[in-house]
């Protein structure tokens, strides 16, 4: 969701913010003639009606706090990671800064994010899981709280699956694999011009690690010297196997969708050419958004493996600036952004869940509407990220992963191909950044 946004240039949009609200050189750290502490919330909302809660909790937080002001600053997804980064480098960081936990190693380790085991107060630490905090935890540290997140669902169309007669998944029944090649398969129809699934596969690493979780596949595999190396084990097959099955040999899933970004595949859903679309729970909003009147569409489960539901996530994070001189405050407010009641806020103005358990407890977070009780029914199967904190993960993304699943998807190479060139190509990559 988070790589999709339609922002205007990054980069300008944050310097302009930073003079309207009177930051300079020091990244907006400052303190005030009269002693009033200023901070620099950098936040990566987009959609209106999240930059509308996170705006509205820092007036809040400004009119309960007046000797402690927070000045909301407007970043972007799309570059965030090079603009943190000339902004560490040049002291100008945000005090606060929202990011996603798969984006944190780096700062983690060069030493630009705060520590925060002992800033954090003992309620947040813990109403969120041990396993969301694993997504920050760094070493020895915990560079970020993580607070959003959200699962691959399946956002289907209703007519198709009724009028099919197949069997609807639930959370607590899904489908596993095998029958979910066997459904999109019966949602086929040539007469009618619908596939039974799209697969939009532009980016396909994170989706093909995230959702192989669910059959046991991890790939990154860390050794007793601490080391990582990849293998490529049966579990690992299952869910990249299934899809290309779907493409190729079915001919159940549409073969130009694997170009697709997300968003691109609405469209023809919305048009019946899609029974199906593995999907961001976030998308819902666009589906709200742009589905044709009358249009019915409902939220089900991933496919099942033999570890159940389980996904991996990168949860959204809040993090402090080392050097911020108010490290305190700013880990005060993020305590105020982050309270039960706030989180709410802020999960449904960006449509995803929260990690905190009081908050994923709140009613309006369960309802079927939208299909918000499914998601919230699969919060408690979601499991950091694979390739959570292995260095060398974006070089091996980038130059072997990449190129080597879009082949494999597309039918160009074989299982074999595929996985002589993730392990034996990945390992070298991930052997240069271990020595």
């Amino acid at each position: 969701m988070r790589r999709r946004l339609h922002a205007v240039t990054a980069a300008v949009t944050t310097a302009l913010a930073l003079l309207l609200s009177g930051c300079s050189g020091d990244g907006g750290r400052s303190t005030d003639a009269d002693g009033t502490i200023r901070l620099s919330f950098q936040s990566l909302a987009w959609q209106k009606e999240s930059v509308d809660a996170n705006e509205e909790l820092v007036r809040e937080w400004n009119a309960a706090h007046p000797g402690i002001q927070v000045d909301y600053v407007q970043g972007s997804w799309d570059n965030v990671h090079d603009q943190l980064l000339t902004a560490f480098e040049g002291g100008e960081a945000p005090d606060i800064i929202h990011d996603a936990s798969d984006d944190l190693a780096d700062f983690a380790y060069g030493g630009y994010l705060a520590d925060l085991r002992t800033l954090l107060p003992a309620r947040l630490k813990k109403d969120i899981p041990q396993q969301s905090w694993s997504t920050t935890t760094f070493g020895d540290g915990v560079y970020g709280v993580p607070f959003l997140q959200e699962p691959k669902v399946l956002i289907a169309n209703t007519e198709v699956l009724r009028s099919s007669g197949v069997r609807i998944p639930t959370p607590d029944k899904p489908w596993s694999w095998a029958e979910f090649r066997q459904v999109t398969d019966e949602l086929t129809s040539k007469e009618k011009g619908t596939y039974g699934v799209a697969w939009p596969l532009k980016e396909p690493v994170s989706v093909t690690l995230n959702l192989g979780l669910s059959a046991g596949g991890r790939l990154f595999h860390r050794g007793a010297d601490g080391k990582v190396t990849i293998r490529f084990d049966e579990g690992d097959r299952i869910m990249p196997g299934t899809v290309r099955d779907q493409v190729n040999s079915d001919g159940s899933a549409a073969r130009t969708a694997l170009g697709m970004g997300g968003s691109d595949s609405l469209p023809g859903f919305f048009g019946g050419k899609y029974a199906m679309v593995p999907l961001g729970f976030s998308y819902r909003q666009q589906v709200v958004e742009q589905a044709p009147k009358g249009f019915e569409w409902t939220v089900l489960p991933a496919p099942a493996g033999s570890e159940g539901l389980a996904q991996g996530v990168s949860p959204q994070t809040l993090s402090v600036a080392e050097d911020s001189p108010h490290k305190k405050e700013a880990a005060q407010f993020i305590d105020f952004l982050l309270r039960p009641e706030n989180m709410v806020r802020l999960a449904k103005g960006d449509w995803m869940l929260p990690t905190g358990t009081e908050a994923l407890a709140d009613p309006a977070l369960h309802t079927a509407e939208n299909g918000w009780a499914t998601g919230a029914a699969l919060a408690r199967e979601l499991r950091p990220a694979p390739a959570q904190s292995v260095r060398g993960y974006p070089e091996w993304k980038d130059k072997v992963a990449t190129p080597a699943l879009q082949e494999y998807y597309s039918g160009a190479i074989d299982t074999e191909e595929l996985k002589k060139r993730l392990v034996e190509d990945g390992n070298r990559v991930l052997a240069r950044y271990q020595r």
